[in-house]
């Protein structure tokens, strides 16, 4: 494919995306549909499609439509390329600019120009004060490729030669001391022996610094609540010999994860929501929780633009009810984290002192957060204790 040809088969999924199809869905079925695509073809197609919507405000101010074209357009005049080269109708290029097209636009400016919705501004700025507009800059680019090491399979050390020796490049992440960041190769990766053998997984470097946070023992009962695809079950399972229970309210989100443990040399059971009220009490229990995700919005853009105000109400009441159900599976003594991938205060700190203000056998250990500004995803974490019996 053509440069030219790649930017109209973006068009065409920004389109289906805009018209509410999720954007992996839109890529798959293109690409079931474009066997003469190659692998590069592929991969450039879908860097279009997502640095179209992680900056959708602004592509379609600068393209002057909220339309496939309009971003694309819009694209290439953020990247300051004439996009007379590429709107040139010949072969499968995109048609050429009308008389309207060509009417430069005003620049974007405030929430439209750092791509974050309208209404959310005030409390995006609120929670992150002054560096407000650096996220949200942040947010606006790819973000980097993190892997965990998997210490009960090798050292970091190890980690790095082996990933080298099959063409992967990297470099040790200081969020976390199991974190490594990839600088070249990263498409290699799936098929990479270290990761197939289990010593490395995908993972944030926040989200490893997540689960340092906690006070993991030898022989504690543990249970990762919303455990999705069970990273975080992975990366306990990999600090101490702990009795693992994974549990999610959506089963099969799970369905990788045991597969995934043995490839790690970890044991973890799978709990159905009936299961874990007569397994626990449990030492710990982590729930990350559902969220906004405004701090993973680089791999999920789509998020930015369908989350609404009621859509965040509803979260904060769930996120709620699981703080509560999750701290009467902790036994008395034991510890209760809480976790989000979202850098909102509502989701957050005003979460935890609500809880703790209705709740005073309970108390704050520990609090940390990361932002995306600072080279991770951003995350937030709160460990709590509750008072022993008696």
């Amino acid at each position: 494919m053509t440069p030219a040809a790649r930017l109209q088969a973006a068009i065409e999924i920004l389109d289906q995306v805009l018209a509410g199809e999720p954007a992996e869905k839109a890529l798959t079925s293109w690409g079931r549909r474009s066997r003469f695509a190659g692998s590069k073809d592929r991969a450039a197609v879908r860097d279009h499609v997502f640095t179209a919507l992680r900056c959708l405000r602004s592509h379609a101010a600068l393209g002057g439509a909220r339309s496939g074209r309009g971003l694309i357009l819009g694209a290439l005049r953020d990247a300051g390329q004439d996009p007379d080269e590429v709107f040139t109708g010949q072969g499968h290029a995109p048609a050429p600019l009308t008389g309207a097209e060509r009417q430069l636009p005003p620049p974007p400016e405030g929430a439209e120009a750092l791509d974050i919705p309208d209404w959310l501004w005030p409390a995006f700025s609120a929670s992150l004060g002054a560096e407000a507009e650096a996220a949200a800059q942040v947010l606006r680019r790819r973000a980097p490729v993190h892997l965990r090491v998997n210490t009960a399979r090798g050292t970091l050390e190890q980690a790095q030669e082996a990933l080298t020796a099959e063409g992967i490049a990297t470099r040790p992440h200081p969020a976390a001391a199991t974190a490594l960041e990839v600088t070249e190769g990263a498409r290699k990766l799936r098929t990479a022996k270290a990761y197939a053998d289990g010593l490395v997984e995908l993972q944030d470097a926040a989200s490893q610094a997540v689960v340092e946070q906690l006070p993991l023992a030898d022989g504690m009962s543990v249970l990762d609540y919303c455990a999705g695809g069970g990273g975080k079950s992975l990366a306990m399972a990999a600090r101490a010999r702990i009795r693992l229970h994974a549990h999610d309210a959506d089963p099969k989100r799970m369905k990788d994860l045991p597969e995934r443990a043995a490839r790690a040399a970890a044991s973890v059971t799978l709990l159905s929501s009936a299961e874990v009220a007569r397994t626990g009490p449990f030492d710990l229990v982590l729930c990350d929780v559902p969220c906004s995700g405004s701090g993973s919005w680089r791999r999920a853009p789509e998020g930015k633009w369908r989350l609404t105000p009621e859509g965040l109400r509803a979260l904060q009441e769930t996120q709620s009810e699981i703080l509560r159900t999750a701290a009467g599976l902790t036994a008395p003594g034991g510890t209760l984290a809480y976790a989000t991938c979202s850098m909102l205060q509502a989701e957050n700190t005003q979460q935890v002192q609500t809880f703790i203000g209705e709740s005073p056998e309970w108390s704050l250990a520990a609090e940390q957060s990361w932002q995306v500004q600072d080279g991770t995803d951003g995350f937030y974490v709160a460990v709590l204790t509750r008072a022993k019996a008696g």
